[in-house]
């Protein structure tokens, strides 16, 4: 294995309605200079910095695939905003797509693969089915096509936690008191089973909620609270037609234990004409880290094709 070249910088990025000027944060594991076609991903959230995707790196030593990494506006590195908490017209699916196409340009990226986890996963499919000129290839990865699957399937796995625990949650979720110790600790027990199951958490998860702890803006006002407590306009989101405009191959990755059931990645694998579908057996949404030789090998393979 080769050693990893790693590069970090920012991107300056106009945002008309903004209070002040934007920077996009970058972080290049191997060499676009010597490359044709880089991995670009997205990250989850709306608002979790990219950190918790660090074993992605591990493609650029074993298949010499050169990963670009990216906090999005609001959180980790990149420019914050918290004067535009709760301001949904500002915090949109448009604006991120925008930076992307932004930081490809200031980048020179002309053809690229692109991978999305979890909300990265649900914007990189709309971004798909717009059918970008550079786009080679998408990776779903642990990705609803619609929320209402998603707020389903963690529904079903709510029944299943101990009966004191989701008690505890509905209390606090029915009372607004959703920054109590007690619903932090059983938003904890939730995450432990089917955000990663993988203990103690690595530092780089860790620093990843600490970011969003931090500055929840983007997350609050998108999504809601909490994974399984969806409250903002992402509960609306529905993107199963869209995805029959996605032309290029693409790779969707579930897992067993996940947030999202199998049923939640259906739409794409059944919309999506060149589709191919991955469950793995031991994970749950950060599959990256609970089966992170397999992980790689499937998305290293898959670019290689």
């Amino acid at each position: 294995m080769t050693s990893m070249k790693v590069s970090e910088g920012e991107v300056d990025f106009h945002v008309p309605n903004a209070s002040k000027p934007c920077k996009t944060w970058y972080k290049i594991v191997g060499d676009l200079a010597s490359t044709d076609c880089p991995l670009v991903t997205l990250h989850g959230g709306p608002g979790m910095a990219c950190e918790y995707l660090t074993p992605l790196q591990d493609l650029n030593p074993r298949y010499g695939t050169t990963v670009v990494f990216y906090d999005q506006l609001g959180c980790g590195r990149s420019t914050h905003l918290q004067e535009k908490n709760g301001d949904t017209a500002f915090w949109t699916a448009e604006l991120f797509i925008n930076e992307l196409n932004n930081l490809l340009e200031k980048l020179n990226i002309i053809r690229y693969d692109l991978y999305g986890q979890s909300w990265g996963g649900m914007l990189g499919s709309l971004i798909a089915s717009q059918r970008p000129k550079g786009l080679r290839k998408l990776i779903i990865s642990n990705s609803p096509a619609k929320m209402s699957d998603w707020a389903k399937s963690c529904a079903e796995w709510r029944v299943q936690l101990p009966k004191e625990v989701d008690a505890t949650l509905l209390k606090h979720e029915q009372a607004g008191t959703i920054t109590h110790p007690d619903y932090e600790a059983a938003t904890n027990t939730f995450y432990e089973r089917h955000v990663c199951r993988a203990l103690p958490w690595a530092p780089e998860i860790n620093r990843t909620f600490d970011w969003l702890k931090e500055d929840p803006t983007v997350y609050h006002t998108m999504n809601g609270p909490t994974e399984f407590h969806v409250i903002g306009p992402m509960k609306n989101w529905d993107t199963t037609e869209e995805c029959k405009l996605i032309e290029v191959e693409t790779l969707v990755i579930s897992a067993r234990y996940d947030e999202g059931k199998e049923f939640v990645a259906l739409p794409f694998f059944k919309n999506i004409e060149k589709c191919k579908w991955v469950t793995l057996a031991e994970s749950s949404h950060l599959s990256m880290w609970e089966e992170r030789e397999r992980y790689n090998e499937i998305i290293g393979e898959f670019l290689r094709d």
